[in-house]
């Protein structure tokens, strides 16, 4: 394998400063992209500053339904970054913005989901459904759901097994955590209820699902070619990125190593040591 230093594409030097040239937005992973668990990686804030000086947008996306939009500001205040609500785009959004598109004249809705996501969804104007099989919702929503309840989950297969839409927020087993346990996520969440009825979500939002980018080309008005998504995941952030025909950007930051990338079914676009070094290449691009 040849020796490794800052980045390797599929492409050669030159094409690929043209591909990065086209590039108007940049879609940020979080944990194990900007930062890592609580603390913030020492380049991300010059790296921001490098988009904004280039006149390159960018958002903040996470597979976690399971706060709101105000939790994960603060959260990203608490590391020194100062977003907006427009900078970031959860699973709920991408929720939200496939139900518009897909169920315009849903309004009530069945979730199995934390107080921070349905706050989210009545904010976006939609009503939530009580655990009865009189309180008859629109449409059923599965999601990371940490204060579930049994009654609940019985109540959202019962709904399923009714041929009600039912959408998946995201596929994720398990939510990563240090701790000495195992944070069940939504896909075990619809496991049991496939388990139980037979039925699997309508579909399954987040990444790789190619809705999550969709929904920001459509909200920025881009195309795909205009548009990076970077993580540090290959099986989630760069195969959302093939997905959706967009420009997929492997950091070496978080959870994937060179080895693991270059044995990759579908090789990222780009493999660079970190989101710096993205920042130096879109930079190189913009002279070019």
């Amino acid at each position: 394998m040849m020796q490794f230093h800052r980045y390797r594409s599929v492409w050669e030097h030159e094409e690929l400063l043209g591909r990065l040239g086209r590039i108007r937005h940049v879609a940020l992973d979080m944990d194990g992209t900007i930062y890592m668990g609580g603390s913030l990686f020492p380049w991300t804030g010059a790296f921001l500053s490098e988009l904004r000086e280039l006149g390159i947008g960018y958002s903040f996306l996470t597979n976690n339904p399971s706060k709101s939009i105000a939790d994960y500001l603060a959260k990203l205040a608490s590391l020194g970054i100062a977003a907006t609500r427009e900078e970031m785009y959860t699973t709920t959004l991408a929720t939200i913005d496939y139900l518009r598109e897909h169920y315009p004249a849903a309004r009530r809705l069945f979730l199995l989901g934390t107080p921070s996501m349905v706050s989210e969804f009545e904010a976006a104007g939609y009503v939530p459904t009580a655990d009865s099989a009189d309180d008859v919702p629109d449409a059923v929503v599965a999601a990371f759901d940490m204060t579930l309840e049994y009654s609940r989950l019985c109540r959202a297969a019962w709904w399923a097994k009714q041929g009600l839409p039912y959408i998946a927020t995201n596929p994720d087993r398990v939510c990563p955590t240090d701790l000495p346990t195992v944070l069940v996520d939504c896909g075990s969440i619809c496991a049991a209820i496939e388990h139980a009825t037979g039925r699997r979500p309508d579909v399954t939002l987040g990444k790789p699902d190619p809705n999550m980018l969709s929904g920001i080309l459509a909200r920025h008005g881009l195309r795909p070619e205009q548009i990076a998504m970077v993580g540090d995941r290959i099986y989630t952030d760069v195969e959302m990125a093939r997905n959706a025909g967009a420009l997929g950007v492997l950091v070496l930051s978080g959870e994937t190593t060179l080895d693991v990338a270059e044995a990759a079914e579908h090789r990222p676009d780009l493999i660079a040591e970190h989101i710096g070094t993205l920042g130096e290449l879109l930079r190189e691009a913009r002279r070019v």
